[in-house]
């Protein structure tokens, strides 16, 4: 399968999920903490275990670092897991649908000279429509919860 046709499958996949999660769940809310150094953004995240959410799609290569918890993580071909403390790269294009098993704490470093977290998203980050959720409902997830689209307190997906 070409790299562009397992993008599109792997989007598609992480799609339908997330407009599960949206519909099934209350936004989870996940403290952030901006740092910067020169020509470094620093983002640190705290999970909550029992989360279900997925990331955006990175334009460029970077570290990230879990200091704290436990994540399951589908990332189109694997499903990972990653205990603190771990170290890793996020290549570019890569979209994940991640399961907090535990409280966690993920940090993000990013190259770059700007300060205003608005326009470093827009650096960073691709813009992504999901066709299959309702773009109100995916909207305000995305306003309560940054980049990051989920649900907690263990809600089963699909009801019952």
């Amino acid at each position: 399968m070409s790299n562009l046709k397992e993008k599109e499958v792997r989007d598609e996949t992480i799609d339908l999920a997330e407009k599960l999660i949206i519909e099934n769940g209350d936004p989870i809310v996940c403290p952030l903490k901006h740092r910067f150094t020169d020509g470094m953004y620093i983002r640190e995240v705290f999970v909550p275990a029992g989360s279900l959410f997925t990331t955006a799609i990175h334009k460029k290569q970077h570290p990230f670092v879990i200091s704290l918890g436990k994540y399951k993580v589908y990332d189109g071909d694997n499903i990972l897991v990653i205990e603190a403390p771990h170290t890793g790269i996020t290549e570019p294009n890569t979209r994940r649908l991640i399961y907090a098993e535990e409280d966690t704490i993920c940090t993000t470093f990013h190259i770059t000279d700007k300060t205003d977290v608005d326009e470093i998203e827009k650096e960073i980050i691709i813009d992504h429509k999901n066709n299959y959720a309702d773009q109100d409902l995916l909207d305000q997830y995305k306003k309560t919860a940054r980049s990051i689209n989920g649900y907690s307190d263990n809600k089963k997906l699909g009801g019952n």
